[in-house]
């Protein structure tokens, strides 16, 4: 067995790619933890060109470092879901309200983003987004409490409630009746249901991150630790 077979058995997935940036592998060699090949647009059949074109011209465009502008391709959660373009065109359109048109405005959607990240412990997920909560006004305290699995203190009431919700639909697969009502005290039906749609949404998008091994760019470190 080589060395490099003892590091695929002694660390997770998605260490992986730090461990061969610690063994002075290439930072292209990383790559080959990913499960699904990255497919490029010429490589693309019309139906997954199509969906993909729609990503790419979307809002998610905009935004800086985003999957949805990466070159001759989309990255993940995009390029798995490609792999069915029928089921991925709808969900990329739920994405795309639940990320730019929800009720619950940027701070507090970004940041049941986090905690659906940290629940899954989705690596990729949590890079991609950790960043945008902090554009979007949440305290990095409160970001750092989440990434160390620990009920962050000095949230806003309007968090609290965000927090209370998502960890307790993500821990009890339901909701006691007073988060529950705290919740459509502070946001109405539309910002409740917005609240489970972002919590279910980006359950998938962990999941899809998950299984692909998703990397950290250039190698970068995993920005999340794996809790006892």
């Amino acid at each position: 067995m080589t060395a490099l077979d003892n590091i695929k058995l002694s660390v997770s997935a998605g260490a992986l790619a730090v461990a061969l940036t610690a063994i002075g592998m290439p930072v292209q060699a990383q790559e080959s933890g990913r499960r699904f090949k990255v497919l490029t647009l010429d490589e693309m059949t019309p139906a997954q060109r199509d969906v993909a074109d729609k990503i790419r011209s979307g809002p998610r465009a905009a935004v800086s470092g985003s999957a949805a502008n990466s070159g001759n391709s989309v990255g993940s959660p995009f390029n798995v879901w490609l792999r069915s373009p029928e089921s991925a065109d709808p969900i990329q359109q739920v994405g795309s309200y639940i990320r730019f048109k929800s009720s619950l405005g940027p701070r507090l959607n970004e940041f049941a983003i986090l905690i659906t990240a940290r629940e899954w412990t989705s690596q990729y997920e949590w890079y991609a987004h950790h960043r945008l909560a902090l554009q979007a006004g949440l305290n990095p305290q409160v970001a750092q409490a989440v990434a160390e699995g620990k009920r962050p203190t000095g949230m806003q009431p309007d968090e609290e409630i965000v927090y209370d919700f998502s960890r307790e639909l993500h821990q009890t697969r339901r909701v006691s009746d007073a988060t529950y009502a705290r919740a459509v005290q502070q946001f109405g039906e539309r910002g409740v249901m917005d609240l489970i749609a972002v919590n279910g949404y980006y359950t998938l998008v962990s999941m899809t991150l998950n299984v692909d091994r998703t990397p950290i760019p250039n190698g970068g470190a995993l920005p999340l630790a794996e809790l006892k």
